[in-house]
């Protein structure tokens, strides 16, 4: 009797660790959807190929799950974008849209016109300062003579004057104008400095 207690004992356990490690295999069809078997046989030979074996449910807790599939690399979409920190800086602009480029412009164009009155102020006061002088020297001269020179003395000092004054208009729009127009524009006020080396 004992014999027979041992020998049904012996064969439950080697049926239980039989059914615990049984494996099932799992296939997909073409309308997605998914078949268990633990049965080979079972599976239709065309998805043969694709099966995938898993555990039994029944197995212990102790044998390790199937890992997780590995990540699905990056469309050609998702690569083409790139991150906003690798994006370039969008281009610095006042609050009416004027860039470096507008203002730049504008500091360039005030600083030829100040170049160009200094430079026709000294060779006009040159000029002058000239028929000044020949005035001055021709007090034998004929009357139409020194009339005329008057006139031409006259011309150049108003030409001097006009030229003062157009150094004086640049040079204000440069120092000030420009300046107050950037602030209150919110300019960078690096925009309106010039390199005089280019």
């Amino acid at each position: 009797m004992k014999k027979m207690i041992l020998i049904l004992i012996a064969g439950m356990l080697f049926f239980s660790g039989w059914i615990f490690a049984q494996e099932v295999y799992r296939w997909v069809d073409e309308k997605g959807t998914v078949h268990f078997t633990d049965d080979l046989s079972q599976v239709p030979e065309k998805y043969r190929e694709k099966i995938r074996k898993e555990i039994s449910p029944k197995e212990p807790a102790s044998v390790q799950p199937t890992p997780p599939p590995p990540p699905t690399p990056p469309t050609k979409e998702e690569e083409t974008v790139k991150e906003p920190e690798q994006m370039p800086a969008p281009p610095q602009k006042d609050i009416l849209g004027r860039g470096e480029e507008w203002w730049r412009a504008r500091a360039i164009e005030w600083n030829e016109k100040l170049k160009t009155a200094q430079k026709n102020y000294e060779s006009t006061h040159s000029e002058w300062i000239a028929k000044k002088q020949e005035l001055e020297t021709s007090k034998f001269r004929g009357d139409s003579f020194k009339r005329k020179l008057r006139a031409e003395t006259t011309a150049l000092e108003k030409t001097v004057k006009d030229w003062e004054k157009k150094i004086e208009e640049a040079s204000h729009m440069i120092e000030n104008v420009l300046p107050k127009q950037a602030r209150e524009n919110r300019a960078n006020p690096d925009w309106l400095k010039i390199d005089e080396k280019k």
